[in-house]
């Protein structure tokens, strides 16, 4: 099944992180381009905040304010087909961190760049609770012969809370919540596999014994080579991830099962997020090609936990 769907905007630096607002703008980052970015139902482009780095996913605070997993950057290849791809840590890496953005003025704060004294590696997606705390994922960094293991992480957006939740896990990226919020969703990119895990406290979740790596539930593992970027949840509790390298959006439900997938235009079929009326329009980042696109959605997103995001 095809991805059909209309372009919204082209050249942008390596999208991902779409956020649908209520007034039919989309905002992204742009990790090639060190920035947060709006984009108008025209497709117009405004710079929000250059924020350098490797902005790498967003999502709006119950505040208002933009919260930004920046990983601190990568160095970049373009391939034979003229594909952007991001190929290791950046020469001026120094660490990762989370900023704070005030959408109106620009104005950006580094609100975490640490936990308990150990510096972030690469923080990577992020969604927040119906409390306004928020978990995010860090995939960790690769550089030379050495790559640094992953985490998930829960922290508050006033400064006073960062926890290490899930630890070791193996790339972490999308991390999304069922349509109750008691259960934690983790995409590994690596081994193309998803996991959740039941949710027992603030920043808490309960850890399954042996022979769980990680202590979460495996709800699949897509065979073959292929790689898992972010997620997004649907209404009905359907898991929604952006897939690397075959190209497209897999669909999961709640108990593991692939419901459908649905083939994207390129291999960097990265981010999905849901807005517009009653949610039911796929905005997705093909980020080799610097696009965003529009897609209709058969069923309805979840709304998110959020002032400024579209509502059925």
């Amino acid at each position: 099944m095809q991805l059909r769907g209309r372009e919204i905007t082209s050249g942008l630096a390596f999208p991902e992180g779409p956020i649908a607002l209520a007034d039919g703008s989309v905002i992204v980052v742009e990790i090639a381009g060190g920035r947060l970015t709006r984009v108008s139902p025209s497709g117009k482009q405004h710079s929000i905040a250059e924020l350098g780095g490797g902005p790498n996913g967003a999502a709006i605070g119950p505040d208002g304010k933009c919260y930004v997993r920046n990983n601190g950057g990568f160095s970049w290849h373009k391939d034979d087909r003229d594909y952007l791809r991001p190929t290791g840590r950046a020469d001026d890496y120094s660490t990762g961190r989370i900023e704070q953005v005030d959408i109106e003025t620009g104005i950006a704060r580094v609100l975490y760049d640490s936990c308990d004294g150990i510096p972030l590696k690469g923080p990577n997606d992020i969604v927040f609770d119906a409390a306004g705390g928020f978990w995010f994922t860090d995939l960790g960094k690769t550089y030379g012969g050495l790559m640094d293991r992953g985490a998930v992480y829960y922290a508050r957006t006033d400064g006073s809370l960062i926890r290490e939740v899930i630890f070791p896990i193996m790339t972490p990226n999308g991390v999304g919540l069922s349509p109750d919020g008691r259960t934690l969703y983790v995409t590994e990119t690596e081994t193309s596999r998803i996991w959740g895990f039941d949710i027992t406290g603030e920043g808490q979740v309960e850890k399954m014994p042996w022979p769980s790596p990680n202590g979460g539930k495996l709800l699949h593992g897509i065979p073959g080579y292929q790689r898992f970027d972010s997620l997004a949840v649907e209404a009905s509790g359907n898991i929604c991830v952006a897939t690397l390298v075959r190209g497209g959006i897999s669909v999961f439900s709640p108990d593991g099962d692939l419901v459908e997938f649905r083939e994207a235009p390129e291999v960097f079929c990265t981010n999905i997020c849901f807005g517009g009326e009653g949610m039911r329009t796929a905005f997705i980042t093909l980020s080799g090609t610097g696009r965003l696109i529009a897609v209709d959605w058969p069923r309805a997103g979840r709304p998110l936990n959020d002032p400024l995001t579209a509502q059925p």
